[in-house]
């Protein structure tokens, strides 16, 4: 039974993988994810020492400060040069980088200007310590849950390369974000529920459960979108990526659907795996249950869950867009000019959307639970 276990394990991240690896080959074809070009490249390097530093006055009003510094390179084919680098800090700003100091990790600039290749400061190297923060969760979540804490990180890589090489390219490639977008939460939901709990009749319940929700969540959202008049401009970013392509712009009603689908996938498959299992798990110790009384059951189990689930979406939301939600606030006479901001309607949109199909998804998976485990031999 154990080499059986694992042999389903093996198979699903092979095919996993390779739906991964087909999927981006399909969308990218020969190029690559960052479709951009900027002059120059980046290279990370190490400070050595401060050689120099110059204050210059402004009108007057204002300070640049030119720090002049030696770095080694640490990468690219430069790896192991040493560097003339220039860091400018305006103090106009109030959150310009601090300067640099011996032994900090940065990233370089490089620019070619008459022939000479020119190097400047480009920001801090901060992905380090995330990387170890995420070894120490990956190190806790497996010390705790052993195997299935492993499954749980290799699926949530999957998933992440699901949106960053598979989503994000279909969207900057052009293709239909409407589509690709309900793939990807296919794929996340199958691949996930398969290999966490393999493939059974609690992972079908709960896929079948979290499929209707999240479709019932995109419903909601296509149908809603007749009416609240929107744009696809929530930010200042959003202008930036419709600019991207002027001849064939993204859809950016398109990024919100896609938006608000897999932000609310999460939560919902969340739910449908635990009604799943908790009425699996009923039906095992109480084989004369009948199919009403187990879709009882479940809608009980469900209407303690939607109330902590439904505040886990609008506090994630809300969380999210705070700094721009206070300062809306601070600069609008009042609560009507900043409800009415299109930012501000995606983000509830997002809530209600994701908390209807955590409310469809419960039912649903209930009555499939109920269908499916009436059977004894099923549970076998």
């Amino acid at each position: 039974m154990k080499n059986k276990n694992l042999f389903i394990r093996i198979l699903t991240v092979a095919v996993s993988a390779l739906l991964i690896i087909a999927a981006y080959s399909y969308i990218v074809g020969n190029g690559t994810i960052f479709k951009g070009s900027m002059e120059g490249e980046t290279v990370r390097a190490r400070v050595i020492r401060v050689t120099d530093t110059e204050t210059q006055s402004v009108n007057g009003e204002s300070e640049i400060i030119t720090v002049r510094f030696k770095a080694q390179a640490l990468n690219t084919q430069l790896r192991g040069k040493t560097l003339d680098v220039i860091q400018e800090i305006d103090r106009s700003y109030a959150f310009s980088p601090r300067q640099v100091e011996q032994n900090d990790k940065i990233l370089v600039e490089s620019y070619t200007e008459n022939g000479e290749t020119l190097f400047y400061f480009g920001d801090y190297v901060r992905i380090t310590p995330l990387i170890w923060l995420l070894v120490i969760f990956c190190v806790l979540i497996v010390a705790f849950s052993k195997v299935q804490g492993l499954k749980t990180i290799v699926s949530l890589g999957f998933t992440c390369l699901a949106v960053f090489c598979v989503l994000i390219p279909a969207i900057l490639n052009g293709h239909n974000i409407y589509l690709w977008s309900i793939i990807v939460c296919v794929y996340i939901t199958v691949m996930t529920l398969s290999m966490i709990s393999g493939f059974n009749m609690k992972a079908l319940c709960a896929c079948i459960g979290c499929m209707g929700g999240v479709l019932c969540s995109g419903i909601v959202v296509v149908i809603t979108d007749k009416f609240l008049n929107m744009t696809g401009l929530l930010e200042e970013e959003s202008i930036y990526l419709y600019q991207l392509y002027p001849d064939d712009p993204i859809n950016l009603k398109a990024i919100i659907f896609a938006m608000i689908i897999v932000g609310a996938l999460g939560a919902v498959m969340d739910v449908s795996m635990s009604v799943s299992s908790s009425l699996y798990e009923l039906r095992t110790k109480s084989p004369d249950i009948k199919p009403s009384e187990l879709m009882k059951s479940g809608f009980t189990i469900g209407r303690d869950m939607m109330g902590t689930m439904a505040n886990t979406l609008v506090l994630a939301y809300i969380g999210s867009s705070l700094t721009c939600v206070l300062l809306l606030v601070s600069y609008n006479a009042n609560i009507e000019q900043v409800i009415n901001k299109e930012m501000i309607i995606a983000e509830i949109l997002q809530a209600l959307a994701g908390s209807m199909g955590m409310l469809l998804a419960l039912p649903l998976t209930s009555a499939v639970c109920a269908a499916i485990y009436y059977r004894k031999d099923r549970l076998k």
